[in-house]
């Protein structure tokens, strides 16, 4: 059948099924769901039974949106918002997208513009005709947040226009099949931590799991993902998955597009603009450093546009015969294991991305239960026999030690951090044992991207745990906003830092591999007064595992010249903070899964680790477990 027959075989349906009294104007494909323009919308959503069952029917996600005709003029829906909208909801901005038929509302109390069981949503959409659409303003402002959201209205006809293409590729005619196969590539994070990327095929379906660098890679052909393989054409990709932000995942999407990818890809709402956040970010560190660019920056607007966001537990079609979920991997905000339901039942695959089987300062712990589940592709960053990591409260109570300590002494404690999860979970952290005098008072200042990535935090707390949501929601007490907190915002500000008194420095990068953590280190190393404390990952061959392995001299460029620097500085690693699992947590991850994968692959993980994995997953649950290698493809079905 093609597409439009299938269109016209979904026409059909709609009329049968929907009571005329809808008005229905228009039909269409838009993502992985079927739209339906309506005069009357009302009449369809306020008797939800019949959109159900044409859903049913057809076997698609039904979508009612107003004809536009029907929608009021946005200068007097604007006043009629503010009449419905109680003045407490803190309104920022209204803007109107008559692509979509919304109107898409900024407010600092979001609840407040949704109202008790979405009434004051229910009346808006009466009044105005427009579907509301509802975005918290960031308490932090944040350039990003309002970059992609500007970006997003100024390109509403071609993200119109893309969702279409998307849908009609979704449900394109089923080619010729030979045989019911499903197969895994993989063309970077095998064996190794950096540019995790695999290629999930089916005789109908292509899509890529991850795009990412390696940031700590000497050279391009291990820091990229190997997309010369063979197997791998573009336009042959139906759509790109991205468990999370960190670039090893998927700094290197818009090099797609810079390669001439036109589709999807598919993420949640945080995971898309902290992307924005940290490709800029890489760009402008390797311009700063004055290496060559891997694509030019309008690339990354591009992936912004393309981008179609799920929240968890949002089931959607992504490819004719796979089907995608996302749960909470518990590892940075809106990070993903990614479920994906193939042919109808054929077969399951579970991709857990970067996970954390342990409820943190900022998360709940990574989800276990899935629908059904043949295969499941874990981390392995921490899978080695000797990896085990402290309890969160010793490692809490380690690095305060530290702090009061070099504090005590006069000294600055440097703590180098990705800006996005472990900087937030050192914040929270100090925030709360600094509140309840368990560590000295001092100003806490944030350098690099950490500042951005922290407002995104506080734009989506509903991706954050119970605990902290209840804290920002109900006590009106929000960590991230504190007053020790301090933003760098420019060399003069951080020269101004490092001649000042003790204090508290978060910086980017977290392995010391460029950023203005290393202008910190140039300066503060020489004196013993102060402490360099690690409390992520530190990659095989970056500065910081050279640091950690007891290097005293070294190598850092000033002004243009490579200098000798003394390490005279406490060096200190506080294992706990991490936002991988340790060993116990990854095989206690997979005893408590529901349902039992039969098989398991061990990836993103040093070699001796991943195989160390695999093996013990087999002696413990007698399941195959495998450590395939970068550039194999292993079969599934």
């Amino acid at each position: 059948m093609a597409v439009d027959d299938n269109l016209t075989s979904i026409k059909d349906a709609v009329k049968k099924k929907l009571s005329l009294t809808a008005l229905i104007t228009k039909v269409d494909f838009q993502g992985s769901g079927v739209v339906l323009y309506a005069k009357n919308p009302s009449a369809l959503t306020q008797n939800g039974d019949e959109i159900k069952e044409l859903a049913k029917l057809i076997r698609k996600r039904v979508i009612v949106r107003p004809d536009p005709s029907v929608l009021m003029d946005p200068e007097k829906a604007s006043k009629k918002i503010y009449e419905i909208v109680p003045e407490d909801a803190g309104i920022t901005d209204i803007h109107f997208d008559p692509n979509f038929g919304e109107v898409i509302i900024e407010a600092n109390k979001p609840g407040m513009v949704i109202g008790k069981s979405g009434k004051t949503l229910n009346e808006l959409k009466l009044q105005v005709g427009w579907i509301p659409k509802v975005m918290r303003t960031p308490p932090i402002p944040s350039k990003i947040v309002d970059s992609v959201r500007q970006l997003l209205i100024k390109s509403s006809d071609e993200r119109h226009e893309i969702l279409r293409k998307v849908g009609k590729r979704i449900y394109r005619t089923p080619g010729r099949r030979n045989g019911e196969w499903i197969r895994v590539s993989s063309f970077g994070g095998f064996r190794e931590v950096g540019r995790s990327s695999s290629y999930l095929q089916t005789p109908e379906s292509k899509v890529l799991i991850d795009c990412g660098i390696n940031v700590a890679a000497g050279d391009n052909v291990n820091a990229f993902p190997a997309l010369n393989l063979p197997e791998f054409n573009l336009q042959d990709l139906d759509g790109v998955v991205i468990t999370h932000a960190h670039l090893d995942h998927c700094g290197f999407v818009p090099y797609l597009y810079y390669m001439g990818y036109e589709g999807p890809v598919y993420c949640t709402p945080p995971t898309r603009d902290l992307m924005f956040l940290l490709h800029w970010d890489y760009l402008d560190v390797m311009d700063k450093e004055g290496r060559e660019l891997p694509y030019p920056r309008k690339f990354i607007k591009e992936t912004a546009k393309h981008v179609i966001p799920l929240e968890y537990g949002e089931v959607t079609d992504i490819a004719p015969d796979i089907k995608l979920t996302m749960h909470n991997a518990g590892h940075i905000l809106g990070s993903s294991i990614v479920h994906f339901h193939i042919g109808d039942g054929l077969y399951n695959l579970a991709y857990t991305g970067d996970l954390k089987f342990e409820r943190s300062r900022l998360l709940e712990s990574a989800s276990v239960r899935f629908p059904r589940l043949e295969a499941l592709v874990t981390e392995s960053t921490y899978g080695g026999r000797k990896d085990i990591q402290p309890r969160r409260v010793d490692a809490e109570k380690m690095l305060m030690d530290i702090i009061n300590e070099t504090l005590n002494r006069d000294g600055k404690v440097l703590i180098p951090a990705f800006s996005v999860g472990r900087a937030q979970e050192v914040m929270v952290a100090v925030e709360d044992q600094m509140s309840k005098g368990v560590i000295k008072e001092a100003r806490v200042y944030l350098d690099g991207m950490i500042w951005e990535a922290t407002a995104i935090h506080t734009t989506y707390p509903e991706y954050l745990n119970r605990e902290l949501r209840d804290q920002i929601f109900h006590k009106g007490k929000n960590p991230f906003t504190s007053e020790i907190f301090r933003r760098v915002s420019s060399p003069e500000v951080r020269k101004e830092v490092m001649e000042g008194g003790p204090c508290i420095i978060i910086s980017t990068s977290g392995m010391l591999t460029g950023g203005p953590v290393m202008e910190y280190l140039r300066n503060l190393a020489s004196d013993e007064r102060n402490s360099l404390v690690f409390v992520g990952y530190q990659a095989e061959g970056s500065l910081g595992r050279r640091i950690q392995k007891g290097w005293k001299e070294i190598p850092m460029s000033e002004n243009g010249k490579q200098v000798i620097v003394e390490m005279n500085m406490q060096s200190h690693t506080v294992d706990g903070f991490s936002g991988h699992s340790d060993r116990n947590q990854l095989i206690n991850y997979i005893r408590n899964i529901k349902p039992k994968p039969d098989k398991l692959f061990t990836v993103h993980g040093e070699e001796s680790k991943c195989i160390e994995l695999a093996s013990s997953l087999y002696k413990t649950f007698r399941s195959e477990s495998r450590a395939p290698q970068n550039f194999e493809t292993f079969r599934l079905k």
